[in-house]
């Protein structure tokens, strides 16, 4: 299928079915976090996923690409994004597997019923409040900014639309560790698997990768270290597997 491209947006190939992506390159582009919650989050057959924040729509597309998920949705704020991945969802023929829907992550209750999704996923802003920002409405600030959403309204979100049992998996930076582990807690997210992702075997982690189940028990793994890179511009083959290469 052939689909027209916007000024200034080009077609990425995702390694996966085929697929590809809509993206600007003068707004946002999905990163590596985003490929690497893709393999991190689980999913079963017939799961019904959710997707907070889904930008351009790359989590929703590599999950179906990766799991039997029977369906999934991403939720948007930002509409040029928004249509972005309506168009991608189309142009890879996914329109009966995955729905785009525009709307705030702080509303997300009010869009969706309670209680309705096996699986939530989320690449939320890192970065607390406006510091360093020159324009805080632009589309890339409201990406890794808390402008628009704070890690409290993801979390609590979360809590309100996942089924009892369900899981939440969550990429997010390690030096906000205590105060995830302490919301996810504090709102009947149990803590169950995480990982640290470190760009090099002998620097420290950039990211952390969390799984936490809604009503769970007590109890959580930590998995082995994942390492990106084996030296500069080359990753170590566990990351070469997640993109799919």
């Amino acid at each position: 299928m052939t689909i027209n491209l916007k000024e200034n947006e080009r077609l990425d190939e995702l390694q996966r079915n085929g697929y590809q992506i809509i993206q600007n390159p003068e707004k946002f582009c999905f990163g590596m976090d985003a490929v690497l919650l893709s393999g991190f989050a689980k999913a079963k057959k017939g799961d019904v996923v959710l997707d907070m924040g889904t930008g351009t729509g790359i989590i929703p597309i590599l999950m179906e690409a990766k799991t039997e998920a029977s369906h999934l949705t991403g939720l948007e704020i930002q509409e040029e994004s928004a249509d972005m991945a309506r168009r991608s969802v189309v142009l890879n023929g996914l329109s009966e597997k995955i729905d785009i829907v525009t709307g705030d992550i702080k509303e997300a209750d009010r869009i969706f019923k309670s209680a309705s999704f096996d699986i939530i996923t989320c690449n939320p802003p890192y970065m607390i409040g406006q510091h360093g920002l020159t324009n805080p409405d632009a589309p890339k600030a409201i990406a890794r900014h808390e402008v628009l959403c704070t890690l409290a309204d993801v979390i609590s979100q979360a809590a309100k639309l996942l089924k009892p049992g369900g899981h939440f998996f969550m990429v997010h930076r390690p030096f906000r560790l205590a105060e995830i582990m302490t919301t996810l807690v504090q709102h009947k997210l149990e803590p169950k698997r995480m990982q640290l992702v470190y760009p090099y075997v002998d620097k420290e982690p950039n990211m952390v990768l969390i799984e936490a189940t809604r009503g769970g028990k007590s109890r959580m793994t930590v998995e082995k270290p994942l390492i990106v890179y084996k030296e500069p511009g080359v990753y170590m083959p566990e990351i070469y597997d997640i993109y799919g290469y």
